[in-house]
């Protein structure tokens, strides 16, 4: 049998009673082996204590989860606009760096919510802190306390670029450029990075996804969550499979795909 291919998911760091807990949500997990058919491999946010070359030898794609937590904006030049938005300065020392060399490296990367603005961050580009307080934008949260379902439930439509990835694998799972999708985010694109092109935008012009455009490798961001229910809803069964092929690929061509 060909042994699956390794796909690291950065963990958030978290304290619990005085004590720091590194974790991802079970939904990314399960989404990577049954919808990408991977074998996950959670990556601990140990900063610059990460040995990133060997460990990106290793693996054949990285899934850069969502999170509850935002990035810090000294990461590109802004300060805090509210004092109540949760960090994790772990994170950001893992994953920031991590996605600039699993880029270089050319190994296929999945970047979801928190991940997709980490992408944009991590290229140069800056975030909206506060997407709800600009003028003409929607509200893209969800309400913190409701039940999974209601938090993840469909919330707007997105169009995709004609001629983009994206839009190839929306048009050959849904037949359309168009998905309605959820929305769990407060913050958001602003300046786009150098290197990116934008694959999806929501009614009110707010990026939904990106592409690296020379990525030697696939290399997209997703600002919703297609992690829930991977593998009942279509669009978001065919992005995970095309992450999964792209990790496949990689894992062939380096000896480990039989």
């Amino acid at each position: 049998m060909m042994p699956l291919p390794l796909i690291g998911i950065p963990t958030s760091v978290r304290v619990r009673n005085d004590v720091s807990v590194h974790s991802v949500h079970e939904d990314e997990i399960t989404a990577a082996m049954d919808a990408a058919a991977g074998m996950p491999v959670l990556i601990p946010a140990l900063g610059g204590a990460l040995d990133t070359a060997s460990l990106l030898a290793r693996l054949d794609g990285l899934l850069v989860a969502g999170a509850i937590s935002n990035i810090e904006p000294h990461h590109y030049g802004d300060v805090p606009r509210t004092s109540t938005s949760p960090v994790d300065p772990q994170r950001d020392a893992t994953a920031l760096p991590l996605i600039r060399d699993a880029i270089d490296a050319g190994v296929p990367l999945l970047a979801i919510c928190r991940g997709m603005q980490e992408l944009n961050v991590a290229l140069g580009g800056s975030l909206h802190q506060q997407i709800h307080d600009l003028d003409g934008k929607m509200d893209h949260r969800c309400p913190p306390d409701a039940p999974a379902a209601v938090r993840f439930q469909d919330a707007h439509k997105v169009s995709f670029a004609e001629g983009g990835v994206l839009a190839g694998i929306a048009q050959a799972a849904i037949g359309t450029d168009q998905a309605t999708v959820n929305s769990l985010h407060g913050q958001g694109i602003d300046r786009l990075a150098v290197g990116l092109v934008i694959e999806a935008r929501a009614p009110d012009g707010i990026v939904e996804a990106v592409r690296v455009k020379d990525a030697p490798a696939f290399a997209i961001g997703i600002q919703w969550h297609p992690e829930w229910q991977a593998t009942e809803d279509k669009l978001s069964a065919a992005i995970f499979r095309a992450f999964g092929d792209a990790a496949r690929d990689r894992a062939q061509a380096q000896g480990r795909g039989g």
